[in-house]
């Protein structure tokens, strides 16, 4: 008699779809709570320097500083060094580190040697941590999921870890009234942990690529460069990468000026500019959640191109905010960018993650990640010498103006025309052709 062997039920996984990978629930939990712990650290970091050392805004600035000046040392190395090792064994070294930075700040000041130059440490390595993290969980998702299955893995970790940032804003706020601001990076501290634990349970352990032949003879710079080569020469990987530096930079030009522009131009009181800031954080979760079901009807290209026409427009209502009921057109201006830039970025991620040769994922993704972290502080800085030298609500104009703007590059590339987006640079090129 011959064995008969049952397929598992087409039900159960249309309605858990990736739920019901064990791999991909370890690393979606873990990735969840570690977000809720950065998320609290954001908060927390700068109010140990403030509460605990005294500390300025010059202090404040610099620890926001610390943790993003790592991406301009390390951001393009990190794609070579990575795609040489298992992605999850970084990782797990990642968060280790990062366990022990966090966790050394409250120690210090229970035994009262914590100083500025120990926070400003912490940022630093913190971020160096972060750089090669990041590297190596964007081309981790490939090796544990189908590739038609990526948009429904980023929408997933995407709509959670904006979810975990909403609550981790509140989070912190309690843990720093309650237990001091410290004990928020402990917190963090101990989510790396928890993330740690769940990569460590996961039983898949792909191999990284194989190295094509005469790899070993090129050195670092020749692999950067080819990274960078096929990233910018490629017409779709190139527009997306100008629209995610351009939409950077605006977004943080008018987010380094919100809590003012609230206060001063909105007139919005105090007890509510924290609340009305996190909005954008539920904009991210709407975004996540729509992104499958929009791709599906519509189609990756379709579907991303009606998103940057009519929702990032809405950022133009923003400037528009005022007291009492104007306040709403900030909040559905808010809404709507953060949906949309989270949906775009679920989407042409998973693009990026499906569509890169693996031997070329880990250099292609992080020379992303570097173009679009270095415009984050000097989208900052922009908004910042605007807001003093031409007004808040003339700033904001400024940059919502340039986020629409921005919304339009991609367009400019073949995605203006396409339904689907290509699944290979082969079937691109004869998309093209």
């Amino acid at each position: 008699m011959t064995a008969t062997i049952t397929a598992p039920a087409p039900e159960a996984r249309s309605r858990w779809g990736l739920f019901a990978q064990r791999d991909f629930r370890l690393l979606w939990a873990g990735q969840t709570v570690s977000r809720l712990g950065s998320s609290v650290t954001t908060v927390a970091l700068p109010l140990v320097a403030v509460l605990v050392l005294d500390a300025g805004p010059l202090a404040a600035g610099l620890l926001t500083g610390a943790v993003w000046l790592p991406w301009l040392v390390f951001g393009l190395p990190a794609g070579v060094w990575v795609g040489r090792v298992p992605r999850r064994a970084v990782m797990i070294a990642c968060n280790l580190a990062s366990a022990a930075l966090f966790a050394s700040v409250p120690v210090a000041g229970w035994f009262g040697v914590l100083t500025l130059a120990q926070l400003l440490a912490v940022a630093l390595l913190s971020g160096v941590a972060s750089v090669f993290f990041d590297a190596a969980y964007h081309a981790y998702l490939p090796e544990l999921v189908a590739p038609e299955d990526l948009i429904e893995g980023n929408a997933k970790l995407e709509g959670s870890g904006s979810a975990a940032e909403v609550a981790g804003r509140g989070l912190a706020g309690l843990t720093v009234q309650l237990l001091g601001a410290a004990a928020g990076l402990l917190a963090d501290a101990v989510s790396f942990l928890i993330a740690t634990g769940t990569l460590l349970r996961i039983r898949a352990r792909p191999e990284p690529s194989p190295a094509p032949a005469g790899r070993e003879r090129t050195g670092l710079r020749g692999q950067v460069r080819e990274g960078l080569s096929f990233l910018l020469r490629d017409p779709y990987l190139r527009s997306f990468l100008c629209f995610g530096a351009a939409a950077n930079f605006a977004l943080m030009g008018y987010q380094s000026i919100l809590p003012l522009f609230l206060l001063r131009e909105a007139g919005v009181a105090p007890g509510w500019v924290g609340g009305l800031a996190s909005v954008s954080s539920v904009g991210g979760v709407l975004g996540a959640l729509a992104a499958r079901p929009l791709c599906r009807r519509l189609g990756t290209a379709r579907g991303v191109r009606i998103v940057l026409l009519t929702a990032v427009p809405l950022g133009l209502l923003m400037p528009l905010a005022g007291p009492g009921p104007g306040t709403v057109l900030y909040v559905v201006g808010s809404l709507g960018v953060v949906a949309a830039v989270v949906l775009c970025n679920v989407v042409l991620g998973s693009f990026r993650q499906s569509y890169t040769p693996p031997e070329l994922l880990t250099r292609v993704t992080a020379g992303s990640m570097f173009a679009v972290h270095v415009t984050i502080p000097l989208g900052a800085l922009a908004g910042g010498v605007l807001g003093e030298a031409i007004g808040l609500r003339a700033t904001m104009w400024v940059m919502t103006g340039l986020l629409t703007l921005a919304g339009a590059l991609p367009l400019l590339s073949p995605l203006r025309s396409l339904r689907e987006l290509p699944a290979s640079p082969a079937e691109a090129g004869q998309i093209i052709g």
